[in-house]
């Protein structure tokens, strides 16, 4: 066979190959496989934790991951993961999407998709209740905890510039950190910070601030690259506002049988909505 036409006959090939390649994506590849990898933190009730009792994976975050994958027709497998690992996980392709309280801003947008809004989390500053601090402007210039890695960090170092923010490794040692007055207040989700104070003891009560800080959309993560999953995903979840799947996700980790007794003041739909 000539030279020129063994050459042709490698090229055909080779573009085949690429055609292939870029034909397939990540949603082929997690059906092929049969599982959908979550990334999650594990420890933050009542979003992601262990059931006391069964050591199972349980909470609202959870519930969504294994709805997306329901709806796909796959099982879910759930990845543990720290705060500061989220978006370093899932740019290396170690999980399919996030479920990991996830709060939308620009800067994060820019290194991943957000799915459209799931949940809005008022994010709030807890302070001692012997503290006399009352309004956000009293804690600018005072030591502030936060979750290290998380939008809370960031965000109230934008926010309150005169003060000094601390990053702890979660929210349980931020709130440590604000027991032995290491620092004034700590910020965090309302949700977060509702469960401190439920589990704060009589002998050293903590108090949120009543007004919020910001409001925090919050999305689903996934890979930028990948705009069929990413329309996959956003359907899955507008279909579940429709339908009410998503309300009772809601009312069962949020609702008022539960200690929290909050109302759903969001709808899902398009995060910078």
């Amino acid at each position: 066979m000539p030279f020129k036409s063994v050459l042709s006959i490698g090229v055909l090939a080779a573009a085949a190959l690429v055609s292939a390649s870029a034909s397939a994506d990540q949603l082929d590849d997690i059906k092929q496989r049969g599982e959908l990898v979550c990334g999650t933190l594990g420890t933050s009730q009542p979003f992601s934790f262990q059931n006391a009792s069964t050591r199972e994976l349980i909470g609202y975050d959870i519930d969504f991951c294994k709805l997306v994958a329901d709806k796909i027709g796959v099982r879910v497998n759930y990845k543990l993961l720290s705060v500061a690992a989220r978006v370093p996980e899932l740019n290396e392709s170690r999980v399919d999407i996030l479920a990991a309280n996830l709060g939308y801003s620009p800067d994060r947008a820019e290194q991943i998709a957000f799915s459209n809004r799931y949940y809005v989390s008022p994010q709030k500053l807890l302070v001692r209740a012997d503290s006399g601090l009352t309004t956000i402007e009293q804690l600018n210039g005072r030591r502030v905890g936060a979750t290290k890695g998380s939008s809370s960090e960031r965000e109230i170092k934008a926010r309150l510039t005169d003060s000094q923010v601390i990053g702890y490794s979660d929210s349980s040692a931020a709130y440590l950190a604000l027991q032995q007055k290491k620092v004034d207040g700590q910020f965090a989700s309302e949700l977060v910070l509702a469960r401190l104070v439920i589990q704060s003891p009589p002998t050293a009560p903590v108090t949120i601030m009543e007004k919020s800080v910001f409001d925090e959309a919050w999305g689903l993560g996934m890979r930028k690259s990948e705009p069929r999953f990413i329309e996959t995903v956003n359907k899955i979840l507008d279909d579940a506002e429709k339908s009410g799947d998503a309300a009772k996700i809601f009312e069962k980790w949020f609702g008022p049988e539960t200690p929290y007794k909050l109302k759903r003041s969001f709808v899902i739909g398009p995060i910078a909505g």
